[in-house]
């Protein structure tokens, strides 16, 4: 009798520590788990991550993908959290797959042949912050690979508007919870269902013919060919600092010396200028505006308009990955802040209240910002931009 009692509780004992093992490998971000030898991880925001992952798993030497939330501020969320767009976080995918048989050339093909890169206020018939498309890079091969591509799309001018793809590091991952894993598999019809309603496949169907297909892989293969090995600094001819110049943030006692009261205020302080008071917020000259501190692009006057509110206004960023948006609980309310990618400058907030496709509107204090009109972009080393007031 004692041997079976024993038995017993020893596979009592097994199926307890799985399940709690489980419970622990549910909460946690899988920059936690260990990838085993022979395994690389890339980690991509397309939309609804069912399809993101459904679109991946095709590819042989994909081992494994897995859906979940990342980009964002607070720790474990939860698909409802994800979804009210406050916690900062894309719906995203992490695909676990063999260097050997796929490289990471191969993925991003795939993954950008299967968004709306162009899209900067989601993805289909989903929208908000949380279905923003980007790229996370775990090491700067992965982010020179990532740019270089970027650029052959643009170049490509297949959209309506330019690519709106973010390329920003990678942070953590957090798995979301299991139903949402293979819902392809486990809920064929409803995911079926889902994926024809959206409209994404008859809108990669008239972008993505043979033609483009060919044409992307042959521009992209002459971009890695022209920018050499990781590290070598060219890139399509160009010195690796070609572009922008993008200064670091400079220490506090520089900062002091060098900002006005009002922009430090502003930018270190997360201070709030005067609305109505501050010197961008009727300014309707054609040009760009930068990071106060950095340099740093930021928001075209393309895409501003008078909200009613006092300060810049704006649609959208310039770029999406020059900005950062964090949950903001000050003040007895719920707001997302906007802050500068490199400086980390506090810029002001985005509301769900604005014109244009995506509903946006970034309210900007004029303090954080540098003005630099398009008559002088060029010289300002911000020549790229120019093609942003173009006539069509």
């Amino acid at each position: 009798m004692k041997p079976i009692i024993i038995s017993s509780l020893t596979a009592i004992f097994i199926l307890l520590a799985a399940v709690f093992s489980r419970g622990l490998e549910a909460v946690m971000s899988t920059d936690q788990q260990k990838v085993g030898g022979g395994e690389a991880v890339a980690t991509f925001a397309g939309g609804c991550f069912w399809c993101t992952e459904s679109d991946f798993e095709k590819e042989p030497g994909v081992i494994r993908v897995i859906s979940g939330y990342t980009g964002g501020s607070k720790e474990k969320p939860t698909y409802k959290e994800v979804c009210s767009g406050k916690t900062g976080h894309y719906e995203s995918v992490e695909v676990h797959y063999d260097p050997a048989k796929v490289g990471y050339v191969r993925l991003l093909e795939l993954f950008w042949r299967h968004i709306d890169a162009g899209d900067p206020g989601g993805q289909f018939f989903d929208r908000g912050s949380q279905y923003h498309t980007a790229i996370f890079y775990h090491d700067e091969e992965q982010r020179r690979l990532a740019e270089g591509s970027k650029r052959v799309l643009d170049s490509m001018k297949l959209y309506d508007h330019p690519v709106a793809t973010a390329i920003l590091p990678a942070g953590k991952f957090w798995a979301a919870e299991d139903y949402h894993q293979d819902y392809h598999r486990t809920c064929p019809l409803q995911y079926e269902a889902y994926r024809s309603g959206s409209g994404r496949d008859r809108f990669l169907e008239s972008v993505w013919d043979e033609d483009a297909a060919k044409r992307f892989e042959a521009l992209l293969q002459q971009e890695l060919d022209s920018a050499g090995p990781a590290g070598s600094g060219a890139k399509t001819g160009q010195p690796e600092s070609a572009g922008p110049r993008v200064d670091p943030k400079p220490d506090e006692a520089t900062l002091k010396r060098t900002l006005t009261p009002i922009q430090f205020q502003v930018t270190q302080q997360c201070g709030t200028e005067p609305p109505f008071r501050n010197e961008y917020w009727d300014n309707h000259r054609e040009g760009i505006y930068v990071d106060v501190v950095t340099g740093e692009p930021l928001f075209s006057s393309t895409d501003k308009y008078d909200s009613g509110s006092g300060w810049p206004s704006f649609t959208r960023p310039i770029e999406p990955g020059h900005v950062t948006e964090k949950v903001d609980e000050s003040h007895g309310m719920v707001r997302t802040e906007v802050r500068s990618q490199t400086g980390d400058s506090h810029l002001g907030h985005v509301f769900p209240d604005g014109p244009g496709p995506a509903g946006m509107r970034y309210c900007i204090n004029s303090a954080s910002l540098r003005f630099i009109p398009k008559e002088d972009l060029e010289k300002e080393g911000y020549g790229e931009y120019l093609k942003l007031f173009e006539k069509k």
